[in-house]
């Protein structure tokens, strides 16, 4: 692979995950200390997952090509030591220098290099981790149900985007904006049925109508994250039941009077993500790359 198009796509998934850092920064909700320290920790482990892989791509380029590499480094050591070995009494000897451009890149692999040994640290010490715990259970549990999970981003909208994934996968077109809407509209018509069960988490206490017309815009609006009422209102909209699987325990089933073929498959994890639970799209091992199109 030409080193060119190699940048050329790092330069590509950096710019990629500036979109998806934004996205985080936006879910956090104004005053949040304790959402915002862990957005932050959350946006530096994805920055260093990705530079960490940027630096492994370059590291087995440079390996494929280190023969040639060489041989030209040795050619271009020869061509400076007859330079520097010039003896022309007219001739001022002008010391080799490092253009600017170089030291800045020379500067940044090291820091690179830096960071990936830090990090790759940091994993041996994380072995038994909670995250790490949590992914092993769900890469049994997939490969015995011969399926896979989809990775969605983790943006406040992980929910709608799976449920989208989801979808799409089922011949059915649909937007996240547009399903979140869908959702908010379906739960201001059946307050009576979503209501009772919503409660405010610092007194427990039922929502009230105002508070309640609250929580419906900003399932429209904003980035909240979507949960069990959430995934209720779309198995009714969609006459679908909503499989969840989950690292530990049997799948759960909201929507169970919906029969249908293609129920709608997501993951639950727990640990996942410093921002807290996260939702990904599950599929069939034998789902087709023309299928899953995201």
């Amino acid at each position: 692979m030409e080193l060119e198009f190699i940048e050329q796509k790092h330069r590509k998934e950096k710019k990629e995950l500036q979109a998806k850092i934004q996205g985080i920064k936006k879910a956090v909700p104004k005053g949040d200390k304790k959402r915002k320290r862990e957005a932050t920790e959350e946006i530096a482990r994805l920055e260093a997952e990705l530079e960490q892989r940027h630096q492994t791509e370059l590291a087995a380029h440079h390996a494929e090509s280190g023969a040639e590499t060489g041989a030209e480094n040795n050619q271009s050591q020869n061509v400076n030591l007859l330079e520097r070995l010039d003896i022309s009494d007219t001739a001022e000897e002008k010391p080799q220098k490092i253009s600017k451009a170089q030291k800045r890149r020379n500067k940044k692999a090291q820091e690179e290099k830096e960071r990936a040994d830090r990090i790759t640290e940091a994993e041996k010490d994380n072995v038994n981790s909670a995250r790490n715990k949590e992914t092993k259970q769900f890469a049994a549990i997939m490969t015995e149900k011969n399926m896979r999970i989809k990775q969605i981003p983790s943006d406040g909208h992980c929910l709608y985007n799976a449920v989208v994934h989801q979808l799409l996968i089922q011949g059915i077109e649909e937007t996240m904006l547009n399903l979140r809407q869908r959702v908010s509209d379906h739960m201001r018509a059946n307050l009576e049925e979503f209501l009772c069960f919503l409660t405010k988490p610092d007194t427990g206490d039922v929502f009230t109508p105002e508070e309640y017309e609250k929580y419906c815009d900003d399932v429209a609006h904003t980035a909240a994250w979507g949960g069990h009422h959430e995934m209720k209102a779309i198995a009714e909209l969609y006459k679908k039941p909503i499989q969840v699987w989950q690292a530990e325990g049997p799948a759960l089933t909201i929507g169970e009077q919906f029969d249908a073929e293609e129920p709608i498959m997501l993951s639950y994890h727990r640990h996942e993500f410093g921002l807290g639970e996260h939702y990904n799209s599950v599929v069939k091992k034998e789902t087709s790359p023309t299928e899953d199109k995201r």
